[in-house]
Formats: C-alpha cells, sequence, structure tokens
C-alpha cells in the first residue's frame, strides 16, 4: 500500500481520507490539531488502515517529526491556504510528494519555488476551481490550431434557495472570501491584466437556469501562464443565482468587511447555513480556429451529492476529494513521471475521469438521491457512522 498524510479533518479531508481508505490501495493517515475531530472521521469510516492523529501543521518542528515517526509517500493538505507553504517546506525536507487544494496565488507561487529542483512532485491547486476546471480547458484548447477565448465557469450551489444571498456555505469560509477579496487574473486584448474580484458581471443560461458570473481570484491556476501567448482573451468567474453579486458588493466593499475578513467570517458562519442538498455547475467554452474555421467548443457538466463509503456527501465534497484523489492516484501510480511543479494542466482529462477516484464526475444521478436520503433522516450527524 502506499502511504499518505492527509492533515486537516474538515469537511474536505473526511471525504479524501474516505475515499482512499475504501480503495484498499492506501494506508491512511489523518492528522488534524484537533484529536477529537480526527478520531471521529476515523470512527465513522470505520475502515482498517485508516488512522487518526494529532498534528499541529503550523508547527514545523511538530509535522517534521510526524512525517519522520510515520513516513508516508504523499502529504495532502486540506488545511486552509495560509497554511500550506509550510506543509510544503515539511514535504520538501522529507522528499515526499505535495498535494494541496489551494486557491491562493500567493501560495501557488511560493509552492514553486519550494519545488524547484525536487524529485519529487508538487502539485498544488488540485480542487474544483482551479484544479479539475483547469484540466477539462486544458483538454478543449488542445483541440484548436488557433485560440481566441477561454472562459472558465464554476458555482458551488445550493438546490433550493431560500435566502437574500441565494447561497449555502458548501466549503471553506475562509477559502470563500479569499476568492471574492483578493485580485483576479485575467488575459484581455492578450495582456495578462489584474481584474477586481466581484466585478465582470454577466449572465449564463445552462439547461434553462439562470445564473450570473463574476470575477473571483485563483480559479484560472497557471492556465494563463501556460497560454498567454496564444490566446486573445481568458478569465474565470464564479457562477451564482442572479443577486448574489450586489448583496457581497454590499458586505465586501461597501461595508469593508473585506478589510475586517474575521468579522465577515462570523457573520456569514452565524447566518448561512451549511447543506448537503447542493450541486456543482462546472462550464467550459473555448473559441478558435479548426481547419482555417471559426468554431466553439464546450464542457458542461452538473454534480450532484453522492453516496461514497455509506454515506452522503455534498457535490463540492465530492468533486474537491474526487479531483485530488484522481490526480493523487496518478502521481502516486505514475512510475515517477511526475516531478518538480506539476501544473494541473499537465493531466489529461480522460485519465481524470476514467481514474477509480476521477469517475464520480461521471456518475449519474441528479438531486433525487439527496432529497430522499434527507428525508430519510440519515444525514443528521456525518462523523457518525
Amino acid at each position: 500500500m502506499a502511504k499518505v498524510l492527509i492533515l486537516g479533518a474538515g469537511k474536505i479531508g473526511a471525504l479524501i481520507s474516505g475515499l482512499l481508505a475504501e480503495s484498499g490501495s492506501y494506508e491512511v493517515h489523518l492528522g488534524d490539531v484537533s484529536a477529537e475531530a480526527a478520531n471521529a472521521v476515523v470512527s465513522a469510516h470505520r475502515f482498517k488502515n485508516l488512522h487518526a492523529h494529532h498534528v499541529d501543521a503550523s508547527n514545523a518542528d511538530a509535522l517534521r517529526a510526524q512525517l519522520k515517526n510515520h513516513p508516508v509517500d504523499a502529504v495532502i493538505s486540506s488545511l486552509p491556504y495560509y497554511c500550506n507553504v509550510g506543509v510544503a517546506e515539511a514535504a520538501r525536507h522529507s522528499g515526499t510528494h505535495y498535494f494541496d487544494l489551494t486557491e491562493d496565488v500567493e501560495v501557488t507561487r511560493a509552492v514553486r519555488k519550494i519545488a524547484d529542483g525536487a524529485s519529487q512532485a508538487f502539485v498544488p491547486q488540485c480542487g474544483l476551481a482551479p484544479g479539475f476546471i483547469s484540466i477539462a480547458a486544458n483538454e478543449l484548447i488542445g483541440h484548436f490550431d488557433e485560440l481566441r477565448a477561454v472562459k472558465l465557469r464554476v458555482g458551488a450551489l445550493p438546490q433550493h434557495p431560500n435566502n437574500v444571498l441565494k447561497y449555502s456555505l458548501t466549503w471553506s469560509t475562509e477559502g470563500l472570501i479569499n476568492e471574492y477579496g483578493n485580485p483576479c487574473e485575467a488575459i484581455v486584448d492578450g495582456r495578462r491584466i489584474e481584474a477586481a474580484p466581484l466585478e465582470g458581471l454577466e449572465e449564463i443560461e445552462i439547461d434553462g437556469t439562470l445564473y450570473e458570473a463574476f470575477n473571483t481570484s485563483g480559479g484560472l491556476g497557471s492556465l494563463a501562464e501556460t497560454y498567454g501567448t496564444r490566446v486573445q482573451s481568458m478569465d474565470y468567474k464564479t457562477m451564482r443565482y442572479p443577486g448574489h453579486c450586489d448583496q457581497m458588493r454590499l458586505l465586501m466593499n461597501d461595508l469593508k468587511l473585506n478589510h475586517d475578513r474575521g468579522t465577515l467570517k462570523r457573520i456569514l458562519e452565524n447566518a448561512v447555513p451549511q447543506t448537503l442538498q447542493d450541486v456543482v455547475v462546472i462550464y467550459v467554452a473555448v473559441t478558435g480556429k479548426q481547419d482555417g474555421e471559426l468554431r466553439e467548443e464546450n464542457y458542461v457538466n452538473k454534480v450532484y451529492p453522492q453516496v461514497i463509503a455509506g454515506r452522503l456527501w455534498s457535490a463540492i465534497q465530492v468533486t474537491t476529494a474526487s479531483g485530488i484523489c484522481a490526480v493523487v492516484d496518478l502521481v502516486v501510480n505514475g512510475g515517477g513521471k511526475h516531478h518538480g511543479f506539476v501544473r494541473q494542466e499537465d493531466f489529461r482529462l480522460q485519465d481524470v475521469l476514467t481514474n477509480r477516484f476521477g469517475k464520480h464526475y461521471a456518475a449519474i444521478g441528479g438531486k433525487e438521491v439527496s432529497g430522499h436520503i434527507v428525508v430519510s433522516g440519515q444525514t443528521g450527524h456525518q462523523r457518525r457512522h
């Protein structure tokens, strides 16, 4: 068995540990600053190859001691973005592969420096966006002789919105605020620019449902660097139900809470509920020349909650966790093919979708699955078996 250490026993780390352990191919160690949280996840999963550890990943000495006492082949960080640089440094020191879910641009730049000259792989931005969206976009880009425009859009949304934000907290609140508040990278008229978050508002209709989309930070990953000299325009926008952007502008810009993110986090977590009944909408549009003709190709997918390892998991948990697990699987079993800094676009879409973990992106099923399980009362305590 390959050995992995997952840091963070939160919403995503819990499912990553379950996916890898359930496969039977990995010895999984789950570490968290809260021993209670790690033990709760392990107890709920009940896999003999899944082990809980009390690990303070913000303590460099403690993290290095964990990796020394329990050597692993890969470290997976499902921690807040600001913890990842320290984890990457520990991975470099111990000679283990490194993976994270960060959307933060500066953190990724720091990981790139740490990865310089490394014999092991450093693979940041392995989530949904950046992450899978970059892999899907790169696949379509490869079909064109000349590029004109690349649009990446992702929405993680409640199935049944009923508050003024038309939103539910389906993943990290800190990551959400970071995306809404930090500068965004884009390519306009062939030039890489820095765009303002919560701007560039547009409407998009998919399968009869109207969404709005607006600039958020980090979603392009490294695509702008990879294709910046070949494309006229490229941008990433988050999709929400109409009206959400105006409400977030009020909070973050008019009330200045972008400069008091701790207060904003408390407000959102106190007022906006979590839900397992969500949907992830993925949309990529690439325009360019094929055989001398102007054409467009699209990748469009909707992913709903799924039952994995005997329990219901939200769509954002499924897409994020299955994406990073697929990439981990491809690297760990790649025979040393990947080393140093690895971009998401270095992976082929078909390799991900046919992977035993990535297959969850293509799972058949709609909101009926989550609706039935919720009505039956089986979802109230996710950390209990």
